[in-house]
């Protein structure tokens, strides 16, 4: 029988989630998703969701095979995790985990509103060859800590893709002068390793990301999650 398998483990750092992403996918495992989140998103998912995270890097992973092959999947996963300063290795057998898990990831920008419900979100999608991901990541994360702004960060990181959703009050312009600064500096940073940007769903002001509100979320609710935004 084929399952689907969910994993999750905690970092120190950021770069050490992204390292473990890629050193999974270069080992040759078959994991069907791998996605990375900051300290910030968790403690957005916290407050959102009334969880109690540990707010500090994560990754979660998603296995699908006969449930010995995703066990045997997840201890070589585990592994790797375990020789980058991973911590915390969650395995969720009972579909109900599983299912509240990935909800959890899939309501990640819902879950930012909730930090400043007040605020749009200017969110950013830039991808780069797998080998710079971490370099890519480390960089846009010092930019992000340094900003007055709210950003978090959401990556695909099985395949070199990652969005920051950069928070502004939209009354403010000096805000959303901040936030178009951050967005052009992953932009470019991403070009300069042989990346990309992508316009966001059709939603973005061109060239290199979209800007969201709480409303306009809304009214797009169904379909975002026919498209599996962020």
């Amino acid at each position: 029988m084929i399952l689907a398998q969910v994993a999750m483990c905690n970092f120190p750092t950021i770069k050490d989630a992204a390292d473990v992403a890629i050193a999974t996918m270069h080992s040759g495992i078959q994991v069907s998703r791998v996605e990375l989140l900051d300290e910030v998103q968790i403690r957005a998912i916290n407050l959102a969701n009334d969880k109690k995270l540990p707010e500090i890097p994560t990754l979660m992973f998603e296995f699908v095979g006969t449930e010995a092959y995703a066990r045997e999947q997840t201890q070589i996963v585990q592994k790797i995790a375990s020789e980058h300063n991973g911590s915390d290795f969650v395995f969720a057998e009972d579909p109900e985990e599983k299912k509240e898990l990935w909800k959890i990831r899939k309501e990640a920008l819902w879950a930012c509103f909730a930090m400043k419900p007040k605020c749009e979100a200017m969110i950013t999608d830039v991808c780069v060859p797998l080998s710079h991901l971490a370099e890519l990541i480390s960089r846009s994360k010092q930019e992000l800590d340094a900003s007055p702004l709210t950003c978090t960060v959401i990556a695909h990181a099985g395949d070199g893709n990652f969005h920051v959703v950069v928070l502004f009050d939209p009354t403010k312009e000096e805000q959303r002068r901040e936030a178009e600064r951050l967005n052009h500096f992953m932009v470019h940073t991403a070009l300069s390793m042989e990346g990309t940007s992508c316009i966001f769903l059709g939603l973005s002001d061109p060239p290199f990301s979209s800007t969201i509100s709480i409303q306009h979320l809304a009214k797009e609710k169904g379909n975002i999650k026919r498209k599996n935004v962020v």
